[in-house]
């Protein structure tokens, strides 16, 4: 899955040369690789909360999501079908509630070249809608799992080790203090990336041509991770205030079950 999601825009949007599909397909090949051997292996080496579904689930079919439909809208541009206009016509509608001053979605819109065509600069707008919309319902979703439904515990325990390989208990003080710290950190990044991202890239004119990124397959990968990446940022983030708040509770419960015992004796 992770494969056709890597090639999704190259094997629909049809652009390019026949080098650079190969190429995207090749890393397709190899990044669906990776991932299937790391679900395939007994023991975690890189991605975080794989036993504490649907944590990963969400940021795939976010994604998926996300690349599907501006593939599609860009594939039917030339000639738009009643799908492709009803999507055009819908994320018109999201761009446009989301294109307020200071927002995400306007340091984007601010990006795009003067001389850039208004079929283009109109794919941008609805893209930047699309993208930022779905990583805000990812956000949302996940939050409500683990403030209504118990996440991750509802399935039973939570090992810290599997899920976290990454990150290690024993340096930086109290693990609680640690995670909390981490969460802080990664809710802040995540908020704060979709408005420093686009100013970046406008720092950068010279090195960065931001034109060079309006190529529809290459527009669709940018705009899409502009706002996936800090989402999953959020996400961690949640996720890691959530571990904290178990680890405290599990103490809490030790420490009463040892008073009980002292005062039994």
């Amino acid at each position: 899955m992770i494969a056709v999601l890597i090639a999704l825009p190259s094997l629909m949007v049809a652009q390019g040369t026949q080098e650079a599909s190969q190429i995207i397909l090749l890393i397709a090949f190899v990044a669906g690789m990776l991932v299937f051997a790391e679900y395939s292996a007994q023991s975690p080496t890189i991605i975080e909360f794989r036993f504490a579904a649907p944590f990963n689930r969400i940021k795939f079919f976010g994604l998926a999501l996300t690349v599907l439909i501006l593939s599609s809208i860009a594939r039917g541009a030339g000639n738009p079908g009643s799908l492709t206009l009803l999507l055009m016509d819908l994320g018109r509608a999201l761009g446009a509630s989301l294109d307020f001053p200071y927002s995400p979605v306007r340091q984007v819109l601010l990006l795009v070249p003067v001389h850039t065509s208004m079929e283009l600069a109109d794919f941008i707008a609805i893209a930047a809608g699309y993208s930022y919309t779905i990583s805000l319902v990812m956000i949302v979703i996940f939050a409500l799992l683990v403030r209504l439904l118990g996440w991750p515990v509802r399935r039973g325990a939570f090992n810290v080790w599997m899920n976290l390989p990454m990150f290690d208990p024993t340096r930086g003080g109290d693990v609680v203090q640690k995670l909390h710290r981490e969460a802080g950190i990664n809710i802040s990044l995540g908020f704060v990336l979709p408005f420093l991202l686009p100013v970046a890239v406008a720092l950068l004119d010279g090195i960065v041509e931001p034109a060079s990124l309006l190529h529809p397959q290459r527009s669709i990968w940018v705009i899409s991770a502009w706002a996936f990446l800090p989402a999953t940022l959020v996400m961690r983030g949640i996720a890691m205030h959530r571990v904290a708040e178990l680890i405290t509770a599990k103490r809490r419960r030790v420490y009463a079950q040892a008073e009980d015992a002292l005062q039994t004796v």
